[in-house]
């Protein structure tokens, strides 16, 4: 009996490949930004023209990845930045996540409202920046 309850508990381990990893975290990622970012970042990830940075289609996001992980784990960008031709200066809140829910919210925003990025960026990877 001992030996079937492992085999239930271990199987569904192994059923899951690399997308459906990607895809869970997704899920978990419209969750977080739904309670966090959606806010600033609107519903539909198009921000506010000039204040907030779109991340629905955002040149930045995907040129300047690291940099954006890094304005959710240490609180924001100083100075401007541009994003789909349009100049923006403003400091986002640090918002207190831990390393894998930042991954789940940059997995749901880089495959979200047109963005396409199909890899899935990893806790240890989130970890890995220093500020």
């Amino acid at each position: 009996m001992k030996y079937i309850n492992l085999i239930l508990f271990v199987f569904p381990l192994f059923i899951y490949s690399q997308n459906d990893s990607l895809d869970i975290s997704i899920k978990k990622g419209k969750s977080l930004y739904e309670d966090f970012c959606l806010r600033c970042h609107m519903p539909n990830g198009k921000g506010q023209e000039g204040i907030i940075p779109p991340l629905a289609k955002s040149d930045f996001l995907f040129k300047h990845m690291e940099e954006s992980i890094k304005a959710i784990k240490f609180g924001g960008i100083e100075g401007e930045i541009i994003v789909n031709g349009v100049k923006y200066n403003s400091k986002m809140e640090k918002m207190g996540l831990y390393d894998d829910e930042i991954a789940d919210i940059m997995n749901y925003t880089l495959n979200s409202w047109g963005n396409k990025y199909g890899k899935m960026i990893k806790e240890n990877y989130v970890k890995s920046l220093k500020e």
